[in-house]
């Protein structure tokens, strides 16, 4: 028999949904036994069209088999997103057709993988385990003009509705979620595995030695540059302010890095410098260099919710966090992060006075990270996988 694995990214791509599919699947590999395989089906590593890292279409090493699926040519845009997952689950479809599963394993921010996921197991009578890193029903209501989103949420509620609801169990990534699930499926079985850090920045080495702090300030943007992150409503009003204090370096990419670098330039901003993507190694590097780290979501009630990965990455580095954000991830921050400051987001005034309060020095956030070890949190996630579901699957 079969577990299958949907992750519309996965190792070696560069994101969340890449690190937490593929650390899952080392973790479940020792579990199973020479009764199961585990087969994933991913893309070929497309998350950034400035960032193309070589990756076979086919592996197979021992129980694990994995298919990369080569997308057409697309854009950050929602159409073109779409086309590329519908092209990517009518491959997936073609590729499981003549296979039996036990579980249906499928990740999913944007509820499509998740659909998928429970057509397949709906198909082939198999348990489906969902893991939730995003509730995309609040995004598409906030990102989106309310004439689209007034015809797309209804059909959208309509398939987060059936494929939910044909899960045998749920996971979700931030405790945010829980109203959600507890008010509209009240009987699903819920667990609770959030992100955390990886083993490359548990053996991250930070130099925690005093040192003079001299202006202006190295300030540390990673990631995704998109509607999510609001990057283009904070940062040019903010640098431009912070001139001669600060300069930041804003490595990533994503739908609004076009719309941040004009805004940018109209201000006439001189202390931001916009980078593409890179390696793990030498993001390290750049995390070794930086004297603050920043991170920064949308003021959207939707985000509210959420528990932004790069808040593991960061705190295990030690650096002072500099973090507009509301609702838990902003509660998350306070209760379990030292030398973290948080501001309202978008709200430049409230950014630079908290800035004020850090102290820029390291500090090993060593409580913080021995409780969120990435394999740790996927080692347990893959035991209740096996337990609950193929337990139930066996009888």
């Amino acid at each position: 028999m079969k577990i299958l694995i949907l992750s519309f990214y996965y190792a070696p791509d560069l994101c969340p949904g890449s690190f937490r599919c593929t650390s899952l699947v080392e973790q479940l590999l020792p579990l199973v036994n020479e009764k199961y395989e585990i087969e994933v089906m991913t893309t070929v590593p497309n998350r950034y069209a400035t960032y193309v890292v070589p990756a076979p279409e086919f592996e197979k090493n021992g129980a694990l088999t994995i298919h990369r699926i080569p997308l057409p040519s697309h854009q950050s845009g929602m159409l073109d997103q779409a086309k590329a997952f519908g092209y990517f689950a009518k491959k997936v479809n073609q590729l499981v057709k003549n296979n039996q599963y036990a579980l249906v394993f499928a990740t999913s921010s944007r509820l499509m993988t998740a659909a998928l996921g429970a057509y397949i197991a709906h198909q082939k009578r198999a348990m489906l385990y969902l893991d939730i890193r995003d509730i995309f029903l609040d995004t598409l209501q906030d990102v989106l003009p309310k004439k689209v989103s007034f015809v797309a949420k209804p059909v959208f509620s309509i398939i987060e509705k059936w494929a939910f609801r044909k899960a045998n169990h749920i996971n979700i990534v931030s405790d945010g979620f829980k109203d959600y699930f507890k008010t509209r499926y009240p009987n699903a079985s819920l667990t609770g595995f959030t992100n955390g850090i990886d083993d490359d920045f548990l053996m991250f080495d930070s130099d925690s030695s005093r040192k003079e702090v001299i202006l202006p300030l190295t300030v540390l943007y990673a990631g995704n540059i998109g509607e999510g992150q609001g990057l283009h409503r904070i940062l040019p009003s903010l640098a431009k302010r912070m001139e001669g204090r600060v300069n930041f370096r804003v490595i990533g990419d994503g739908g609004r890095k076009n719309q941040l670098a004009l805004e940018l330039s109209r201000l006439g901003c001189t202390n931001v410098e916009l980078l593409p993507p890179i390696g793990r190694q030498q993001l390290l590097e750049e995390y070794r260099t930086a004297d603050v780290l920043f991170l920064h979501l949308n003021d959207y009630n939707a985000f509210k919710k959420v528990l932004p990965s790069k808040l593991f990455e960061y705190g295990a580095v030690g650096k002072p966090i500099w973090a507009g954000l509301g609702g838990y991830a902003a509660d998350f921050v306070e209760k379990e992060m030292t030398n973290a400051v948080v501001f309202h987001p978008c709200d430049v005034i409230s950014a630079e006075r908290r800035f004020a309060a850090l102290k820029i020095e390291v500090n090993r956030r060593t409580d913080f990270i021995q409780k969120y070890k990435r394999q740790h949190i996927m080692e347990c996630m893959a035991k209740e996988m096996m337990s609950e579901c193929l337990y139930t699957h066996s009888n």
